[in-house]
């Protein structure tokens, strides 16, 4: 089903219906706490904004999601600076699927060498080695978490997913990406190149919130709006699996005292190289 016609037309679909994100809004109260309240509404805003315009991208994701874990596949998480947090966010995480595989590359993370990471993003080769190094396959998700999507790695690792045979969805921001061209030889942005896209919907930039006296915006959001969509799409697969007759594996937290039906990590260690 991977680039089959039908899914390119969801994708194309997700992506025409989804319409700009606001404009960085402007605190102008000078009392206290009025800008971090303007920046909490703004999320807010955000985030109703995409549960309203995304639901329909949210139950496909959801679907394919449960599909692939009740098939014994898995749920790939990748992205480059900041959206590498949006592997993280779901990997071993209380609450969360059991069977959730982060792609990760130290070389495109912020705590080493940050101006060096944003470098690497931009050349090519490197989604492909570490995909392929991934094991990725028929019947595993893929998720490309990119605010603007426009540079190599996240744009090659949604071709490589694809041409493994992976479902590749696209976690990024049509406003941001609409507003810039590609970085990469063929011309296209990730949205461009999923099989399904999940719109974040903030702004070009991310910023949201301009202060009087300052021309940055400031207050991004994109991490907010992303981590709250994947972890939708998670909680719609386990849905999706219970009511098609599966039972997810589901990790609780370290940190309870309570006992009983936890799953194992370490029945997945194969798998998943992360969870030895």
């Amino acid at each position: 089903m991977t680039g089959s016609d039908a899914t390119k037309g969801m994708a194309a679909k997700a992506a025409d219906d989804a319409e700009p994100g606001a404009e960085p809004d402007t605190a102008l109260d000078g009392a206290p706490g009025s800008a971090a309240d303007r920046y909490l509404a703004t999320a807010v805003q955000t985030l109703e904004r995409a549960r309203e315009r995304q639901a329909e991208a949210l139950a496909t994701a959801g679907a394919w999601v449960g599909e692939a874990i009740k098939g014994g596949h898995l749920l790939a998480v990748t992205g480059s600076g900041h959206s590498h947090m949006l592997a993280e966010e779901v990997f071993y995480r209380a609450g969360g699927l059991l069977a959730v595989l982060p792609i990760l590359d130290p070389a495109l993370m912020l705590h080493d060498a940050a101006i060096s990471s944003s470098r690497i993003e931009r050349l090519p080769g490197l989604a492909e080695v570490r995909l392929e190094a991934a094991g990725l396959g028929p019947g595993d998700v893929l998720v490309v978490a990119s605010n603007a999507g426009r540079n190599a790695y996240p744009i090659e690792a949604a071709l490589t997913g694809r041409r493994l045979g992976a479902r590749v969805i696209a976690l990024t921001s049509l406003p941001h990406a609409r507003s810039v061209d590609a970085r990469h030889a063929s011309g296209q942005r990730l949205f461009e190149v999923a099989d399904l896209v999940l719109d974040t919907g903030v702004p070009p930039g991310d910023a949201a919130i301009t202060l009087p006296g300052l021309t940055t915006p400031v207050g991004p959001l994109s991490t907010v709006v992303a981590a709250a969509l994947l972890q939708a799409v998670v909680v719609e697969a386990v849905a999706w699996s219970l009511a098609h007759g599966h039972q997810p594996e589901i990790l609780r937290s370290a940190n309870v005292d309570q006992t009983g039906d936890g799953s194992d990590p370490s029945t997945w260690s194969a798998r998943i190289p992360p969870l030895r």
